[in-house]
């Protein structure tokens, strides 16, 4: 069962479980509202896997929105882990890099670890770490996987997809240098979250970090991307974030380590700069 599945890692979600020949009962939000307690209770039943794709991912709007951003991203998941406890149901939950803040108090920034201390900057990041605990506490044996920067590359409103065509014009842009973080493509993403919905994952702590390989400022991912589909890299231009602020704070560093999770059972997922050549090459198909 997938929740959010209008939107983008649910429906690619959808789309490969299918295309395997799984089972897949796949709602978006219109058809099953999260936010409703009732409606798990009727939903979920025994034998099922819930994977919660169903999320209020806009970051500077959570900062105004602050009661639905908790609706969706803490109590809505806290009300399907207590309706899999209830009918002895799985459940994958996705959750985010930003529950992280990236200050590591003078030492060198390292890519984090399941196991490190979480210190959120934003309502967002704030409100997916409540929905994290309430999961977990609901039901011991889900797993989040908390991943970062998803992107799918094709004509979506993605960062990536955004750059595609930020790309075809002419145009200078200003790109920030100092936010860095693990792009992470969604088709890659999606082989990690079918590996847990499998029982192949198993962390100590309920919570594993699927993202690509590597890190990478947002200026040089935007790079990437034109080099990628051979327009001039030189046309971006790096500015600190202060050049533009934003009403919600981003984490300077929250790339993430699949050290942790590679030892409970999931298979890291490729270097970023692979996944960014793969998501590229299947958006320029016709």
């Amino acid at each position: 069962m997938i929740t959010g599945a209008g939107g983008q890692v649910g429906s690619f979600l959808a789309a490969e479980a299918t295309r395997q020949g799984r089972d897949v009962l796949a709602l978006t939000s219109s058809q099953w509202d999260i936010t409703d307690p009732a409606l798990a209770e009727q939903v979920v039943h025994s034998g099922d896997v819930v994977v919660n794709c169903a999320a209020y991912t806009n970051v500077d709007g959570a900062e105004s929105d602050q009661a639905r951003a908790h609706a969706v991203n803490a109590a809505g998941p806290q009300y399907i882990a207590q309706a899999c406890a209830r009918a002895g149901a799985r459940m994958v939950h996705i959750s985010t890099d930003y529950v992280f803040d990236g200050d590591f108090g003078g030492a060198a920034p390292h890519p984090y670890e399941p196991s490190d201390e979480t210190r959120p900057l934003s309502v967002y990041g704030q409100t997916k770490l409540s929905g994290e605990q309430a999961v977990l506490a609901a039901l011991p044996q889900a797993v989040v996987v908390r991943t970062a920067w998803v992107y799918t590359g094709g004509d979506g409103k993605d960062f990536v997809a955004a750059m595609r065509r930020v790309a075809a014009g002419d145009q200078a842009i200003d790109m920030v240098d100092d936010q860095i973080g693990s792009p992470t493509y969604v088709g890659d993403l999606v082989g990690a979250l079918l590996e847990v919905v499998d029982g192949r994952v198993h962390p100590p702590t309920g919570i594993a970090h699927a993202a690509n390989g590597g890190e990478v400022s947002r200026f040089g991912q935007t790079r990437a991307v034109f080099e990628g589909v051979g327009a001039d890299p030189e046309r971006i231009r790096p500015v600190s974030s202060d050049h533009n602020p934003r009403p919600a704070a981003r984490p300077a560093y929250s790339a993430l380590s699949s050290r942790e999770s590679a030892q409970a059972g999931l298979t890291p997922l490729p270097p970023w700069q692979d996944a960014l050549a793969r998501a590229l090459e299947a958006a320029s198909r016709p």
